[in-house]
């Protein structure tokens, strides 16, 4: 099937690209975070004891007019691209994958491949909630926060508490979970899929309809070519639009990353440097040495030459902060740059975009036992280890998308007896810690691709 389509490609002609895209993303994010922390601190910080200090700052510590610009043109103009690219997510996903079982072919390849995939998405989710578990009861991040700032975070984001309280509360059981992945009304999957409206298991459910549906087509052989065709028509023209999209992300990024620092006080960073090290300590310790091992003992690549080669998926994952809207640019890196069999790579990376979120895992496993260390609960060796398992289940029932991964903490928290609430407390710099952990997820996703297509 022709892939020409290239949503990496800026150039308007058969020349290279002056400024390739990941150069001008990257432009965008430092531009977008100079220039936001530059108005926080000019402009959104009146003298301390001034009246203006107590009337121009909304409920956030925020100046009401840096809050409004950034809100009202930074947000909006950035969301335009994140936008574009998520409202093709769904048909993406469905094509590729399906597509992706027909090229597989035969069926007991899909199930070898399959067996990989699942196999090595828990050994990298395990290892990255382990690290994480393993730096927290060392560093003891949670007791280095003062009930005084404990207080005034939690008062900060109540409204944000509750809306992920409410999301919690929808939360399903294991069991459930399990049987809603295969889905009862496939179309009201996708409807609701990406907003957390759906009533089954949303993106999964979804994934494992567009499975049930390639196996189908490749065990009908030549009567599904038309199908075949449909679907490869439905990729081709999703990768058209991803490449106009891409075409304003350098923008779109930089708006997103102003509206995100002009709004976040640096008292927060003060009050949880703690957790903040030991999250991006875990996050290095995984990209910058479980990975590397892993690319090199099983995928027999070279760490270095494969994190070159996939720095503009890297780039767009810290910048929208989504698997899901990373997912057409990973795609094209996997099957242009890394060069991998696009059967596995579609499949892999599909697949993974949901079910392989070890920095997710990661990151959810250390928020829980830091707030059992904020709020005093001594977790038992086997509570932590029910937390290392129900963390790496909630990575993977994670939605790609920005702030997923906030009602799946809660549902752990509340689990092991801490008050879902005091999730409130690191809700300040989850937006940046969402970016760094989608970077571990997207890259987390093609290392485990190269590893697989390798045998």
């Amino acid at each position: 099937m022709s892939r020409e389509l290239d949503p990496l490609s800026t150039a308007s002609g058969g020349g290279a690209p002056r400024f390739p895209l990941h150069a001008r993303i990257l432009a965008g994010l430092i531009l977008g975070a100079v220039l936001g922390i530059g108005a926080h601190a000019v402009w959104a910080l009146p003298p301390a004891g001034t009246a203006s200090a107590q009337l121009d700052q909304d409920a956030n510590g925020v100046d009401d007019r840096l809050d409004w610009v950034a809100l009202n043109i930074a947000d909006p103009v950035g969301r335009v691209f994140l936008r574009l690219v998520l409202m093709v997510v769904l048909p993406l996903i469905f094509s590729a994958l399906a597509l992706a079982v027909v090229e597989l072919g035969d069926l007991r390849r899909l199930g070898s491949v399959g067996v990989r995939t699942l196999l090595l998405t828990l050994l990298l989710s395990g290892a990255a909630v382990a690290i994480g578990v393993i730096l927290v009861n060392t560093i003891r991040p949670g007791e280095r926060l003062s009930e005084s700032n404990r207080t005034s975070l939690a008062h900060q984001y109540a409204d944000s508490l509750a809306e992920a309280l409410a999301q919690s509360a929808r939360a399903k059981s294991v069991k459930d979970t399990l049987l809603d992945m295969i889905p009862e009304n496939p179309l009201q999957e996708m409807v609701g899929a990406l907003d957390g409206t759906s009533k089954g298991n949303g993106i999964l459910a979804v994934m494992f309809f567009a499975l049930v549906i390639g196996a189908a087509m490749a065990a009908v052989g030549e009567r599904a070519q038309t199908l075949v065709h449909v679907l490869d028509s439905v990729y081709a023209v999703c990768m058209q639009v991803i490449a106009w999209a891409m075409q304003i992300a350098p923008l779109g990024v930089a708006c997103l990353v102003f509206a995100m620092t002009a709004r976040l006080g640096g008292g927060v960073f003060v009050t949880l440097i703690w957790f903040l090290l030991t999250v991006m300590l875990g996050f290095a310790i995984q990209l910058c040495v479980v990975y590397p091992l892993l690319l090199w003992l099983v995928g027999q690549r070279s760490p270095r030459a494969f994190f070159r080669q996939i720095e503009a998926a890297m780039l767009t994952a810290f910048g929208t902060s989504s698997s899901n809207a990373t997912l057409p640019v990973s795609l094209r890196v996997a099957e242009e740059r890394l060069r991998l069999p696009p059967a596995i790579a579609r499949f892999v990376l599909t697949v993974g975009a949901t079910g392989n979120q070890n920095g997710t895992a990661l990151f959810e496993g250390v928020v829980v036992l830091f707030l059992a260390q904020v709020f005093g609960v001594d977790l038992s060796v086997g509570q932590q280890i029910t937390v290392v398992l129900l963390a790496v289940l909630a990575g993977v029932g994670t939605a790609g998308v920005p702030g997923g991964s906030i009602p799946m903490i809660v549902l752990v928290l509340q689990s092991i007896g801490v008050p879902g609430e005091s999730i409130a407390i690191i809700l300040g710099i989850d937006r940046i810690c969402d970016m760094c952990r989608t970077v571990l997820n997207v890259t987390g996703d093609l290392a485990l691709a190269a590893c697989v297509a390798r045998h």
